[in-house]
């Protein structure tokens, strides 16, 4: 498949079979291609946890989230569920990673010289700002670019993917045993599509001039339309939705998965808000805990 069809289907897939296992050499795929991503100063700081409903213990099971407003449901059928999370500690390693650069032949033209400025000049740069790159998001950034390719290759292995937020990771970081020093970013739902690839039409999208620009902010890039029709013919660029039939496929979702009209429950609310209520008086006790023993 090229890879214009691939970006052009490449949508939210919230409806997936819960009855149809994902193949292990599938999930395989999509981590090497994470794994293959682009990092800043080599560092690789991202990680995951791939949960398989079918092999996973209950305790990691409990501890999905019971809902993310209109998600839910999500993580209760879903046959994987990927937790993609950065770890912290990789980051006091960026030198290593720099002279592997080095040695790889991407870094330098003279090696000796090139570990040499490494070692006096540019990590005790790095290391004094670590601090600021830890906050800037530029970790987080470089974990979205892999786990969009993971969502590429995730797709073209016939899969459907939907990325989804927690309000509370306190359950389900126990229970995958993660350790202290380390931020999930999100939860990736993996499956074969209940619904079709269309997925009703193309999402709305702001307009391209207001998006983009060139040179200046207030210059817009131009869009020229030979380049629309051709990635339009590609299949990169659909149909608008909302598509004729997908009333009737909502419905018929609706039915399969026993949601309300709104794929959302009031219920569901009260979760989230009970989890991240508990999730608050626990960090509050623990610290006062902290407070009280360097007393």
């Amino acid at each position: 498949m090229e890879l214009k069809q691939v970006i052009g289907n490449r949508r939210s897939m919230r409806f997936l079979r819960n009855y149809a296992p994902v193949e292990r050499e599938k999930i395989q795929k999509m981590l090497e291609a994470a794994r293959l991503a682009s990092h800043w100063g080599n560092v690789q700081a991202l990680r995951a946890v791939v949960i398989e409903r079918a092999s996973a213990p209950e305790e990691v099971i409990k501890a999905l989230p019971v809902g993310t407003a209109i998600a839910g449901f999500q993580f209760r059928s879903a046959p994987v569920v990927i937790v993609w999370y950065i770890d912290w500690t990789a980051l006091p390693k960026q030198g290593d990673r720099l002279h592997e650069l080095v040695d790889a032949g991407a870094m330098g033209v003279n090696r000796e010289k090139t570990h040499k400025y490494l070692d006096e000049t540019l990590i005790p740069f790095f290391d004094g700002a670590m601090d600021q790159i830890k906050v800037s998001g530029i970790n987080e950034l470089d974990a979205g670019q892999a786990i969009a390719q993971a969502t590429l290759v995730a797709f073209d292995e016939g899969l459907g993917t939907c990325c989804l937020g927690l309000p509370s990771d306190r359950k389900l970081r126990r229970a995958l045993k993660l350790p202290p020093d380390t931020k999930i970013v999100l939860l990736q739902t993996v499956g074969y599509p209940a619904e079709d690839a269309r997925a009703g039409g193309q999402r709305p999208r702001i307009p391209f001039d207001e998006a983009f620009k060139l040179n200046t902010a207030d210059n817009p890039f131009p869009r020229d339309p030979a380049v629309v029709e051709e990635l339009r013919a590609a299949g990169m660029i659909q149909a608008a939705g909302r598509l004729p039939y997908r009333d009737a496929e909502l419905r018929w979702l609706q039915e399969q998965y026993g949601l309300s009209e709104v794929f959302g429950d009031p219920e569901e609310i009260g979760n989230i808000m009970t989890e991240m209520m508990e999730a608050m008086q626990e960090e509050q006790a623990a610290a006062e805990q902290k407070q009280a023993a360097n007393k």
